[in-house]
């Protein structure tokens, strides 16, 4: 495939926005190693004391006042009265995304995140500009905030997705429900004896993997404490990601417990561990979900957040492809039941696959170096 000069841009290095960026990079460098690839945390590179600030406040409002981000996701009213603010951050950025694009003359600039896309599409509009502008959407339901004229081509999680795309007036011929793009490693077969053999794992024992995304977020001291109730034999993998809190408060407890727990923290290990799953109970972003998906695991979802979280819930189980409970003091009979249920595991797993679009990496890579 031809070499191409590509811009991806993300925001938050710990997140599913830079995964899905990385995803694409990767698949793109497989298929055309001669391509030059700039892979740029756009709020970092524009606004880098700004990042700060807004990360902290992000993470405190979803932790404290999830109410608060459920409000003002996707919310009509909030979208009109900010536009005259996003107008203006993006006018400010306008002039380093010229000198950015002056000197790297990308072939096509990708976003796997609305706000680099935003300011893209208005810098586009702004500069008459014709470099064609993607826009890979990484949850299940398209927020407001990704809709610009200027954007040449919405890659959606699916068909279902894609209709909620036009009913916001974007045209079909500017979608493409390729999926949300994750590591194609996901993909490939792992030796399930070699991996528990390695960890320390029994492979005749059910193993529950326990995840909070790269940050290491939700209930996840509460479930492993629910899980000690679980009648039977039972190992648990827990990742708490950069929570250190979690790590450290974990390790100190592991010893205490009736039942078989490995811990880790941010890993790039993420594949192994879930290819020897049986069952994974996981916060519901959208390239956790994607990989989950992918490996076909029955998926338990516990107390989501409001916002992206709840409506990657809604979509998940709507399908069949995942459980949710509310209490996770609770989540020790949900195993129990699934556990002597062979056959609803297999059901679960079969909608996963049904839903899955397993070579969404390598497909947005193939449309990024044919346009």
């Amino acid at each position: 495939m031809p070499a191409r000069r590509i811009i991806l841009m993300y925001i938050s290095e710990i997140s599913g926005h830079h995964s899905a960026s990385l995803a694409i990079e990767n698949a793109i460098r497989k298929l055309s190693p001669d391509s030059e690839i700039m892979n740029l945390n756009a709020f970092n590179y524009t606004n880098p004391i700004s990042e700060k600030i807004v990360n902290r406040l992000y993470m405190s409002v979803i932790k404290r006042t999830p109410r608060v981000w459920d409000y003002l996701y996707d919310n009509p009213r909030v979208a009109k009265n900010i536009n005259k603010m996003k107008d203006t951050i993006h006018k400010f950025n306008s002039p380093k995304l010229k000198k950015l694009f002056e000197r790297f003359k990308p072939d096509i600039v990708l976003c796997t995140q609305a706000f680099p896309c935003g300011m893209v599409a208005d810098f586009k509009r702004t500069y008459n500009s014709n470099i064609p502008l993607i826009a890979v959407l990484t949850d299940y339901i398209p927020h407001a905030y990704w809709v610009y004229d200027t954007i040449n081509y919405f890659i959606t999680p699916s068909e279902e997705i894609s209709q909620r795309l036009i009913n916001k007036g974007v045209t079909i011929d500017r979608i493409k429900p390729l999926g949300i793009p994750f590591n194609y490693q996901f993909n490939t077969n792992i030796s399930k004896e070699k991996i528990m053999q390695e960890i320390g794992l029994n492979p005749k024992v059910p193993t529950i993997m326990l995840m909070g995304g790269g940050q290491g977020l939700g209930p996840i001291k509460a479930i492993v404490k629910s899980l000690e109730k679980v009648n039977g034999e039972l190992q648990e993998i827990v990742v708490a990601g950069t929570n250190r809190k979690l790590y450290n408060s974990l390790k100190r407890k592991i010893k205490k417990l009736k039942k078989k727990v490995l811990l880790f923290g941010y890993t790039n290990r993420i594949n192994e561990l879930m290819s020897i799953s049986d069952i994974i109970v996981t916060k519901p972003g959208g390239v956790t979900t994607a990989e989950v998906l992918a490996r076909r695991i029955p998926m338990i979802i516990v107390k989501p957040l409001p916002g992206q979280e709840a409506n990657n819930t809604t979509y998940l189980t709507q399908k069949g492809a995942a459980i949710k409970i509310d209490n996770p003091s609770n989540i020790n009979l949900v195993i129990e039941r699934l556990l002597a249920n062979p056959e609803k595991l297999r059901i679960i797993s079969e909608s996963a696959g049904n839903i899955s679009k397993p070579n969404a990496s390598m497909d947005i890579a193939k449309l990024v170096l044919n346009i």
